[in-house]
């Protein structure tokens, strides 16, 4: 195992591993143990009292961060010739259709959310392989597939994310910047929790919210008390 850095033994010097901290106290120790040069993400983990083996316990959503990522998402929009002004008045990267299917198929997949129409799903379900394992596959549950592309735009670009819960039940998403305040940190973090608590399924039973924490990029995690984001 390769040794700590002195960043790194720096950064989890700051933290006490004894203690769980508040959703207050992991927004304000968490800028202070970035060991990076570049305004890292801040990311938070979910821990949930799921089987997601089971279809009805696939927690997927969206949700609207008030204070945004901090990052700008590259959009692509697959539609037909009729829905692309719409597209680019909204400041899509990418538009267009065939031409895309084409690139993707042979390995271009250089964006961060891709948004579709209902008419041209037919044509790009055969893109599941590459699209289902990056998170990238259109979804109407997600948002991402609708005739209002221009409103899809602008709802990622201002801050739109869609979660899913992973194969051990944990659910992990980027909350923001080290460059933000600790308020805009934990309110980001705050509403992604209750996003989530609301999608609790009706077959989950036992405690819902197993665990949080959170880091930032190359930092070590901050174990925050649940009691803190669920009152």
């Amino acid at each position: 195992m390769a040794s700590l850095t002195k960043k790194r033994k720096a950064a989890e010097a700051k933290i006490d591993k004894s203690k769980i901290y508040t959703l207050k106290e992991a927004s304000t120790i968490v800028k202070d143990i970035n060991t990076t040069k570049f305004d890292a993400s801040i990311d938070l983990h979910i821990r949930l009292g799921v089987d997601p083996k089971k279809a009805d316990q696939q927690v997927r959503g969206t949700v609207n961060l008030p204070h945004g990522t901090g990052k700008t998402k590259r959009v692509l929009v697959l539609c037909t010739p009729d829905k692309e002004a719409d597209a680019r008045s909204a400041n899509a990267d990418y538009v267009g259709l065939d031409e895309f299917i084409q690139k993707i198929e042979a390995g271009w997949v250089d964006v961060d959310v891709i948004i579709a129409t209902p008419s041209v799903m037919p044509k790009i379900g055969k893109l599941g392989k590459i699209l289902g394992p990056r998170n990238l596959m259109p979804n109407p549950k997600t948002g991402t597939v609708t005739n209002n592309v221009a409103e899809a735009v602008n709802e990622v670009k201002g801050g739109k994310i869609a979660f899913k819960v992973d194969k051990a039940g944990i659910v992990h998403a980027s909350i923001g910047r080290v460059s933000f305040n600790p308020e805009k940190i934990a309110a980001n973090s705050q509403e992604l929790i209750n996003a989530i608590v609301k999608l609790k399924p009706a077959t989950a039973k036992g405690i819902y919210v197993r665990g949080v924490s959170m880091a930032s990029s190359m930092s070590p995690g901050i174990t925050i008390d649940t009691k803190s984001v669920l009152n």
